[in-house]
């Protein structure tokens, strides 16, 4: 079975069908650069060029990086236009995609229920934390497998800022951190601040640094949960947008 999976993003807005048996990209991804400002009806043009591409016209599962109520409302929008604040984008996207059926999940949890189902979570038990380190941090926390939805831990506070203005993957290249230094002082300082909140067996470090997890877990020392990369990488997100359109 094939569904569509779209995945927003504060740099790009990548898709592709996705293959639910197999849990992986039928067909490779075509991606446009997020527009800026990133306001509704500028996203929602580039999401139907990433659908557009491949001549689609079946459910559409698609990724909000914020907030998501009700499969439909958006209610943080910390790296796109705060335009998108309230927005129906079930009701925006679809109008866009010409009538196609839509799901909008956000963008964390997308990717951790990919890798709870596929990947590095398979058959976890406990409580597992799912982080992307892109443009900002997502999370996704479960527990025994169940998703609890919108817990947004990149906007703790750390060090007097905001977790993700400190510990994401644009704040490494911003700061133009080394590699090392990034892992000890800023993604250690911050997983043992989710450490100390969540006591996780099992930490799945998402995102497009997951490709690069040599260069930085080894630099990471004194957590107690188990520190993984996510299998799926950054694909993740496409493929758990593609789930929840299909309902799983």
């Amino acid at each position: 079975m094939q569904i569509f999976g779209v995945d927003i993003g504060g740099s790009g807005i990548k898709g592709a069908p996705v293959d639910l048996d197999k849990g992986d990209l039928a067909q490779e991804r075509h991606k446009v650069l997020t527009p800026h400002p990133a306001t509704p009806d500028a996203v929602a043009d580039g999401v139907r060029q990433v659908v557009g591409h491949f001549g689609w016209t079946g459910p559409v599962g698609v990724t909000f990086p914020g907030v998501v109520t009700d499969g439909a409302t958006i209610r943080t929008a910390a790296n796109v236009d705060d335009s998108w604040i309230d927005t129906d984008a079930r009701a925006l996207l679809g109008d866009r995609l010409g009538g196609l059926p839509v799901t909008v999940v956000n963008d964390a949890d997308a990717a951790g229920v990919a890798e709870m189902h596929f990947g590095a979570g398979r058959d976890r038990r406990g409580t597992v934390i799912l982080l992307t380190l892109g443009t900002g941090i997502g999370s996704a926390v479960f527990v025994d497998g169940v998703l609890v939805p919108n817990t947004e831990l990149g906007h703790l506070e750390l060090d007097g800022h905001d977790a993700e203005k400190r510990a994401s993957s644009k704040a490494r290249e911003d700061h133009d951190m080394t590699w090392e230094h990034w892992a000890v002082h800023r993604v250690t300082r911050y997983l043992a601040h989710v450490e100390m909140l969540f006591s996780p067996e099992l930490f799945i470090i998402g995102g497009g640094v997951s490709r690069k997890a040599h260069k930085f877990l080894p630099h990471i020392e004194g957590i107690k949960a188990e520190i993984v990369p996510a299998q799926l990488q950054n694909n993740a997100g496409i493929v758990g947008a593609a789930m929840r359109a299909a309902g799983r």
